[in-house]
């Protein structure tokens, strides 16, 4: 289990880091959770948030972006603006899901955080290419097209990305937006079929998974016992956004779906699965967006990503409460 972890007074948040990290997203409540445990875990250097379009436009989710680290005290985080639709297709965006702001619950105040003048794009990319070999880990939180991007204009970043710990798709739940695919997935597949196609280790997260990480009533109340200023707009935040998937799936709150990538990374133990073949489907229009995981190993072709389907949910969301505690 991994235990707390404080940022001692007298070191640096770089000099405390082991990992260095890159969060492309499209905030979104959960993903606010999941900005919020990286900037709470010392353990983690956060190089750069990449703001893409998904759960809302992208003048919206590079804003909540912004506003997520400043409400967490991390006016230090450079953030970045990507694509503001997927490669091919209509943009598809969850305002019914996350409502008009995408962090509908609390109020959202307009940060003075600025955006960075460099696309997202380019910032991957020229961070991949001038950081070490294998030393730059992708939390990819949103739709893959920020990602897929970078791929097209500089292929050789695939074999120096350390590994890409996304959120996307389904095996034995399917789909959340269609029955067969999750929203991520679903908003650009065609992004997706590069990413899961490149040469950087993957871990998939799922719906499997994140149907098991419920934002329970008892749960809520120890990250809202915290009460600094991004715990109290957090359970705000999470307390909205439950009451839309707690009723869609039933039982006391609803899946927590974002976070579970930063917490991998934190704390793999958390997580099982086993290696697999992905692959997206682009065609049918029936199944488009669709992940087409091989669990079963019966096509024999390259497995490409581990795709995790257990998680111990209680041991979770203790370490997403005591990170968040970390912060203002």
């Amino acid at each position: 289990m991994c235990g707390k972890k404080d940022v001692p007074n007298d070191m640096s948040r770089a000099e405390e880091a082991e990992m260095k990290v890159i969060i492309d997203t499209d905030p979104g409540q959960d993903d606010a959770a999941a900005i919020m445990l990286a900037l709470g875990s010392p353990e983690i250097e956060l190089l750069g948030v990449t703001a893409v379009a998904g759960n809302v436009p992208l003048s919206l989710t590079e804003r909540n972006a912004r506003y997520v680290c400043e409400l967490s005290g991390r006016t230090d985080v450079r953030v970045f603006a990507g694509a503001d639709g997927p490669l091919k297709g209509d943009t598809v965006t969850a305002e019914h899901a996350h409502g008009k702001t995408g962090l509908d619950g609390p109020e959202i105040f307009e940060p003075s955080l600025t955006l960075q003048c460099t696309s997202a794009i380019d910032f991957i990319v020229e961070t991949l290419m001038e950081e070490p070999v294998e030393s730059v880990t992708i939390c990819a939180i949103g739709p893959l097209t920020n990602i897929a991007l970078a791929l097209k204009k500089q292929p050789e970043i695939g074999r120096r990305i350390k590994r890409i710990v996304l959120m996307g798709g389904g095996y034995f739940a399917q789909g959340n937006v269609t029955p067969s695919a999750e929203f991520n997935i679903y908003a650009d597949p065609e992004a997706a079929t590069i990413v899961f196609a490149c040469e950087a280790p993957i871990v998939m997260m799922p719906l499997d998974v994140t149907h098991k990480i419920l934002t329970t009533k008892e749960r809520m109340d120890r990250l809202a016992a915290i009460g600094n200023n991004a715990s109290e707009a957090l359970v705000k935040m999470l307390t909205f956004y439950g009451r839309h998937t707690s009723a869609k799936y039933g039982g006391d709150g609803g899946p927590l779906h974002d976070p579970t990538t930063v917490a991998w990374l934190l704390c793999p133990d958390l997580f099982n699965g086993r290696m697999c073949n992905v692959e997206i489907e682009t065609q049918s229009p029936l199944t488009r967006g669709a992940t087409v995981v091989d669990w079963w190993g019966v096509t024999k072709r390259r497995k490409n990503a581990l795709v995790v389907q257990n998680a111990d949910a209680e041991g979770f969301f203790k370490l997403l409460t005591e990170r968040v505690a970390n912060l203002i």
